[in-house]
């Protein structure tokens, strides 16, 4: 008889696997200067040469079902952009053996995995440098290439403020569109740049003990 393979190295592989799914899962860099508002969610598109780093409390692999789930203040950090969620659900596909997917750090043809869908849920929030983007959940879809946040939308960057109930982002182009969905229209808070200049100006020697912080955490 063969030796039943130990669990927690399994777990392992597993939890190796879904990780790397993800670090090859960044589209392809703009094909055009954006042509919608600037958000965080570009960032995926501007760092995915960069390593993925991500954190959570629990991470269940259904390899039957082709899903992988990050459970419990799950932290995504790739390059200067950070995602936060509840929870993270990673789809993919594949025709390989359990066994050789599991060990497979290069997903596409010939039996790999390959990446179809990201789901997140629970408190969204992206942030890169001083553009932040909330929602109650999102859907990264690889072949379309497009990244869809609803319900509660928040785009902010400094003073600037957009809100709707579904935003959709084409990380090829970096086009952006906002809906107000049922729950209303699109509403916009605008600040001209001379007066947060002059903000900023203002606020300054504030900031200066605080230098070495360059950039809020997104918590």
């Amino acid at each position: 008889m063969h030796p039943r393979p130990c669990v927690k190295t399994w777990l392992t592989a597993a939890a190796f696997t879904a990780i790397s799914l993800l670090a090859h899962a960044q589209p392809p860099a703009p094909a055009q200067q954006p042509s919608g508002p600037p958000n965080a969610l570009q960032g995926f598109a501007q760092n995915r040469d960069q390593p993925v780093q991500i954190d959570a409390r629990q991470l269940e692999v259904r390899d039957k079902e082709k899903k992988a789930t990050f459970s419990g203040n799950v932290k995504v950090v790739q390059g200067d952009t950070t995602m936060r969620a509840q929870t993270l659900d990673v789809f993919y596909d594949g025709d390989g053996s359990t066994a050789n997917a599991l060990t497979s750090a290069q997903p596409g043809p010939g039996g790999q995995q390959r990446i179809k869908r990201l789901d997140v849920k629970g408190g969204v929030k992206v942030c890169q440098n001083d553009q932040i983007v909330t929602g109650n959940e999102g859907t990264f879809d690889m072949q379309a290439n497009t990244v869809t946040l609803m319900g509660n939308v928040v785009l902010t960057k400094e003073q600037n403020v957009l809100k709707g109930d579904r935003l959709v982002v084409d990380l090829t182009t970096g086009a952006a569109k906002i809906d107000g969905g049922k729950s209303g229209g699109v509403s916009a808070l605008l600040i001209p740049s001379s007066i947060q200049e002059e903000k900023k100006k203002q606020e300054q020697p504030q900031k200066q003990p605080q230098a070495a912080h360059k950039q809020q955490p997104c918590t």
